[in-house]
């Protein structure tokens, strides 16, 4: 039988690819972004609830309202965006599933959807399944800075849409009003969909603004916003996630939704509608809690040669694995995993060329015990 053209290049994502190999040699994995911290008794408790009191049948395709009402609230509250709970969110498994559910909607196949690298492997990878073309404007380290001119030049009569993730996996930068506003000139010149990934927006570091881009002069009527709570609320095995963008967007995407995936787990939505109502605290203590760990990983990689990206935002860190003389940086990664049992992302996951070889990527959303044992492991790296 005959696979589909369109996955004949494809191979499942050497995040996953390293996390079966972590487990082969009984290693640290800060490959995947496994997040297993604990999850908020909020949120715990209002899904046992949520069982117990049997409401466990499909909710609506757009979500449980309960959840979508929170949501408005919330972006009111922490992103200074206005949404209708009834008409402008979709709730969908996972941030995932609202991106493949939204390029599906609203782009077709052969339209060119524009990328910044180093990239999320499933960003261009669901593209590719979709029938789309990938182009890609590379943003280079150490402080990933968006170039108008830049973007300006990779646009071509077949791009339609442009995907921004802020903070940033696998790099951490996150995009400010200036990156956004230039963004939003070119959107608005050629008439683009802006596609954005904002699932680390609690995750951010050094007192630094999470910017939505849908705030951005400009960009409200043409974007969708997509967000999570696997990360927020360490509930990555619950996928949830929601797209947030104009009624007649949202309705095209709920469609598409429906089709897909039904709902995403009703008692499931239920419980992450209670996790809204945590205290200020937690939410502060999340960013602290997670600036204590990249600084820890940091000074790690630091000591054991593997000179740190420090990252803006999210709980990834890139590294340049330059000093151990391979030539890939699969290579590095599974030096990195035999000799001291910890598992990183070989940088090709996130690029085209050869920009990716020299980097690994490093995920800190670990418990401090077992992320101090990593460190350890780095810091005897040889």
């Amino acid at each position: 039988m005959r696979i589909a053209r369109r996955l004949q290049n494809l191979a499942q994502s050497d995040i996953r690819r390293m996390t079966r190999e972590c487990e082969r040699v009984g290693g640290i994995n800060l490959g995947q972004g496994i997040c297993d911290l604990p999850t908020p008794e909020l949120v715990r408790d209002g899904a046992i609830q949520a069982i117990r009191e049997n409401r466990s049948t499909y909710s609506f395709a757009e979500g449980a309202f309960e959840l979508r009402k929170a949501i408005a609230e919330k972006l009111r509250r922490d992103n200074g965006l206005a949404a209708d709970a009834a008409s402008e969110i979709c709730v969908t498994v996972g941030a995932s599933g609202a991106y493949a559910a939204a390029i599906n909607a609203l782009l077709d196949p052969g339209d060119g959807i524009l990328l910044f690298e180093p990239y999320y492997g499933y960003h261009l990878n669901a593209a590719l399944v979709s029938g789309l073309v990938p182009q890609f404007v590379t943003l280079s380290p150490p402080d990933f800075t968006l170039r108008e001119e830049a973007l300006e030049a990779a646009i071509t009569p077949k791009t339609r849409a442009v995907v921004v993730c802020t903070p940033s996996n696998p790099s951490g930068k996150m995009f400010s009003r200036e990156d956004l506003a230039a963004l939003g000139r070119v959107a608005e010149k050629h008439d683009l969909l802006v596609i954005t990934d904002e699932i680390y927006e609690y995750i951010r570091y050094d007192g630094r603004e999470h910017v939505s881009p849908a705030t951005v002069a400009g960009l409200r009527d043409r974007t969708v916003t997509i967000m999570g709570l696997s990360k927020t609320f360490s509930i990555t095995g619950w996928r949830l996630g929601y797209a947030v963008a104009p009624a007649a967007l949202t309705r095209a995407i709920t469609l598409v939704n429906d089709l897909y995936y039904v709902c995403a787990p009703t008692p499931l939505q239920l419980g992450a509608a209670a996790g809204f109502a945590a205290p200020r605290s937690y939410f502060d203590e999340l960013q602290s809690g997670y600036q204590r760990k990249r600084d820890a990983i940091c000074s790690a990689l630091a000591a054991a040669g593997l000179p740190p990206i420090v990252p803006q935002g999210a709980y990834y860190v890139l590294a340049d694995c330059s000093r151990l003389g391979l030539s890939t940086s699969r290579e590095a990664a599974m030096h990195v995993l035999e000799t001291a049992r910890v598992a990183s992302v070989p940088g090709s996951a996130f690029y085209r060329g050869a920009e990716g070889e020299k980097l690994l990527r490093f995920c800190f959303a670990k418990d401090d015990d077992v992320l101090d044992q990593a460190c350890r492991r780095l810091r005897a790296l040889r």
